[in-house]
């Protein structure tokens, strides 16, 4: 077997504990089956995927409900090409359209339109419906917390600060 990345030479791996491996596998079940479930949702409640929905959220809290792409990018977490792609599927629905930017030539702003906020207004309850009763529901008030807090500490690893960070927004 190869070396794995990180480890020195001659070095083992730190191969997962059984626990871990439960931990592990007990969490790509569960998010791969939520993503799964908010998916279906969606598509069967307004005909989207669950990352249009989290686009058109965005874009909704923001002021004037628009954002650079780049930010937009930024925020779900996906690569430029891939917001690019969406957004044309928003635009072509009518409840997104692009701006350029007047500061500079190369950047444009995504817009929620009315319509779009509409969709969004009419698609949020039985969002929150959905995301209430897989998650919510089933945690009490302090597994929420921990889970809360055991994201955050994930997300801020794999989030490194400073340049040459290969993240998907910068990609």
């Amino acid at each position: 077997m190869n070396r794995a990345p990180g480890n020195p030479p001659g070095q083992e791996p730190r191969w997962l504990t059984a626990e871990e491996q439960h931990v592990w596998r007990s969490y790509i079940q569960a998010s791969t089956l939520l993503e799964d479930h908010l998916d279906r949702q969606l598509q069967r409640d307004a005909g989207m995927p669950h990352v249009y929905y989290g686009l058109l959220v965005k874009l909704g809290e923001s002021p004037r409900r628009r954002l650079r792409m780049t930010e937009l990018a930024r925020y779900a977490k996906i690569t430029r090409s891939r917001l690019s792609h969406a957004v044309a599927r928003l635009e072509k629905n009518g409840w997104v359209r692009r701006e350029d930017c007047p500061s500079d030539k190369r950047g444009q702003f995504a817009v929620l339109t009315d319509e779009g906020y509409e969709v969004l207004a009419r698609t949020a309850p039985g969002h929150v419906d959905a995301v209430r009763q897989a998650v919510f529901d089933r945690l009490t008030p302090e597994q929420q917390k921990s889970l809360g807090e055991i994201m955050r500490i994930v997300a801020e690893g794999l989030e490194p600060g400073g340049t040459g960070a290969d993240l998907p927004w910068l990609r």
